[in-house]
């Protein structure tokens, strides 16, 4: 059997930092992971650098509206 490989996840810079994050991320060839913090063993989004660039350019923070 063969182990599933580890990710070295990550959360936002602007994550609270109280339990309440809920979106973490991974990068990986040749793109991104994303999964829900507070549910790690559950399954994950693949997407690739080109829509993860979309994403995040789409992004505000609500003070910033």
């Amino acid at each position: 059997m063969t182990k599933a490989p580890t990710h070295e996840w990550f959360k936002s810079s602007y994550s609270g930092g109280s339990g309440t994050e809920c979106v973490e991320a991974a990068f990986v060839q040749p793109g991104v992971l994303v999964r829900d913090s507070k549910a790690p063993e559950r399954p994950y989004l693949v997407m690739s650098a080109g829509p993860w660039g979309s994403f995040l350019a789409g992004v505000q923070r609500p003070e910033d509206f």
